[in-house]
């Protein structure tokens, strides 16, 4: 976004107001120029140069009735829209020239006290900002389908795997709030970096600050900011934020490509069956119904990290303090968020549509004596030791998994009968998917009435982080209308 601080100038010409004829032309001009991709902070901008003019009026610096000329002037250049912006190197030119072009050069006062530099920085916290604030809403979206799904599966055996294989008889209620608990983890990051996203950097100036008396406090309450960013050369200069942000967001993306995996798998198998807006044809195979848009959720995993890897190498070599560089930066956190918070939203609608085939899961939870831990659990909670007991149910696997094969076995490995150390009847149990997920009733396993537990937890962090995010979203919208009330004062 922005280009380094040149010397003030007042006036207008073809070059702009900033650079003027120097350096300005060539066929590098193209090259420089970022007056297209900072449509995305166009409004960002208008903003903070209202709360800049409004705090040099407040301060002294510039007179009631300039202020005044200014702030009608932004007014009439965001109605005209960003299309109608003069050609510049960037947003910020472009506006301070379009001001100049309808009061004079007394618009040119409106940059005094501020560089380019803090002032992209300030525009791309207050985009971002709100950006974030809807991936954090996709995120409670989907923590919300996905514990709907855990409300309505808590007894619905299926098989779990590892390593793909069948492995332990669990629940579509269990299985789901592994993927909630990961969201809610993710939730928490987005939450984090907003955080630290939401400081103010405008009164950084180049990065030396300036020689007038402004007040960043009042700017940044204007805006909406919690706060400031102290040193001015971290001000102006750092992009920390953006790194933090796009690595949330890929932690994010990643959270999503497990779940899309899962569900593709799934659906493969047929122990679910994805709705029809979330799916499609073949061109040519009628009868195929692919799961094509968590494909490509899938995908933004590889999208995401690649913004990281992106981003990372363009700040690691980045001396202090303002480097060009940084207009390349801001575009992979701009795609990162947007791309991941898509994906979200189609993840928690695959969720929420997505018909489960409770016959199809339940004659597979049982598949590969998927049991048997169940059963060693058991026979080293009779006395038997648990190695030795997981000696003879692996024995007994390899012989079919079920009662006479367990008998077999306790003969072969034990040398005694297997109703010595155990209750057929608690055995038969312990074979059975269902009595085996009703056994693990351990904190966060798969029993019913532990399910009912984290069920609970989750609705009430899933809550708590609702009301932070909407207390979030009103203090944004009651400090853009009190700018707006300041600067009807103005206009």
């Amino acid at each position: 976004m922005s280009g380094e601080e040149a010397p003030d100038a007042d006036g207008s010409d073809d070059a702009g107001v900033v650079r003027r004829d120097r350096f300005s032309g060539g066929p590098a001009r193209s090259f420089l120029s970022s007056l297209a991709a900072d449509e995305r902070i166009f409004e960002a901008d208008l903003e903070v140069d209202r709360a800049h003019a409004l705090m040099l009026a407040e301060q002294g610096i510039v007179d009631d009735d300039t202020a005044g000329e200014i702030l009608t002037a932004l007014d009439a250049i965001e109605v005209d829209g960003h299309d109608s912006l003069p050609d510049g190197e960037d947003v910020h030119e472009a506006i301070e020239t379009a001001v100049i072009e309808r009061i004079g050069e007394d618009g040119g006062k409106m940059h005094t006290a501020r560089s380019r530099n803090d002032e992209v920085a300030t525009c791309i916290r207050y985009r971002l900002r709100e950006d974030v604030l809807e991936a954090i809403e996709t995120t409670l979206a989907l923590r919300e389908a996905l514990l709907d799904v855990a409300d309505e599966g808590r007894e619905t055996i299926m098989p779990g795997y590892t390593h793909l294989q069948p492995a332990q008889p669990t629940t579509v209620a269990h299985w789901v709030l592994s993927y909630e608990g990961a969201v809610r983890r993710d939730t928490e990051r987005l939450l984090d970096a907003y955080g630290r996203i939401n400081e103010s950097p405008l009164g950084g100036a180049a990065f030396a600050g300036t020689t007038f008396d402004i007040d960043r406090e009042r700017t940044a309450d204007l805006l909406g900011f919690n706060g400031i960013v102290e040193n001015s050369m971290d001000a102006s200069s750092s992009r920390d934020f953006l790194l933090e942000t796009t690595q949330a967001l890929s932690t994010h993306a990643t959270t999503l490509s497990g779940l899309a995996e899962d569900l593709i798998v799934f659906a493969n198998r047929g122990f679910v069956d994805l709705a029809d807006d979330y799916s499609s044809t073949s061109s040519i195979m009628p009868q195929k119904k692919n799961p094509d848009t968590l494909e490509l959720v899938r995908a933004v995993a590889g999208d995401a990290a690649g913004g990281v890897q992106g981003l990372t190498t363009t700040l690691k070599g980045l001396p202090r303090a303002y480097n060009r560089d940084l207009q390349r930066a801001t575009t992979h956190a701009w795609e990162t968020v947007d791309a991941v918070t898509e994906a979200g939203e189609v993840a928690a609608g695959a969720v929420a549509t997505a018909d489960w085939n409770e016959e199809a899961l339940a004659a597979e939870a049982g598949v590969g004596f998927s049991t048997a831990t169940g059963v060693a659990d058991l026979l080293a909670a009779n006395g038997l030791p648990f190695r030795t007991a997981h000696e003879m149910v692996a024995h007994a696997a390899e012989n079919g998994g079920d009662y006479d094969a367990l008998e077999a076995a306790a003969g072969d490995v034990l040398g005694e009968p297997l109703e010595l150390f155990v209750d057929p009847a608690a055995v038969e149990d312990a074979l059975d998917p269902e009595a085996s997920v009703a056994s693990r009733d351990s904190r966060g396993g798969p029993a019913p009435e532990t399910v009912a537990d984290q069920l609970e937890s989750a609705r009430e962090a899933l809550t708590a982080d609702e009301t932070t995010r909407a207390a979030t979203d009103e203090a944004l919208e009651d400090a853009h209308a009190a700018l707006r009330e300041e600067v009807n004062r103005y206009v």
